[in-house]
């Protein structure tokens, strides 16, 4: 994770990468949670969507393995403005343009990072490094 993202940005930045984490993640919650609450289209394909659709939202949320989850939701929103899922009761993405604005965020997301704010950032963020006094070579 270190490698994908030169440095996890904490003040009003990481602030911003939060807002738009949980902006995307719970649209992504919602609309997961509408295709596993509709009980009529509940086929293997909407419960399939669903999960991963709740699944990426999560992760977007809480800021964990934020490259996969972006994927993942660049997929469905792309997949949700071309009509390539059945639609659900609520569709929160079923305008063109609500689609690609939630591709855009989350592209932005996956080329930005999650932030300091993240789980990623506490995992793969800052650390500080202590470099003793003493060589090893000056030991005798």
């Amino acid at each position: 994770m270190q490698s994908v993202f030169s440095s996890f940005p904490d003040g009003l930045p990481g602030a911003g990468l939060l807002l738009l984490r949980a902006a995307a993640g719970i649209a992504l919650l919602i609309q997961g949670a509408a295709y596993l609450v509709d009980r009529d289209g509940l086929g293997f394909l909407t419960l399939a969507v669903g999960l991963l659709t709740v699944a990426s939202g999560l992760l977007l949320l809480i800021g964990y393995l934020t490259p996969l989850a972006g994927a993942l939701a660049v997929l469905f929103c792309v997949g949700s403005a071309f009509s390539w899922f059945p639609a659900p009761s609520l569709e929160l993405f079923e305008a063109k343009l609500t689609a690609a604005l939630g591709t855009a965020i989350v592209a932005a997301l996956v080329c930005l990072g999650p932030g300091a704010f993240s789980l990623d950032g506490r995992l793969f963020g800052r650390r500080e490094i202590i470099i003793p006094n003493g060589s090893p070579s000056s030991k005798s």
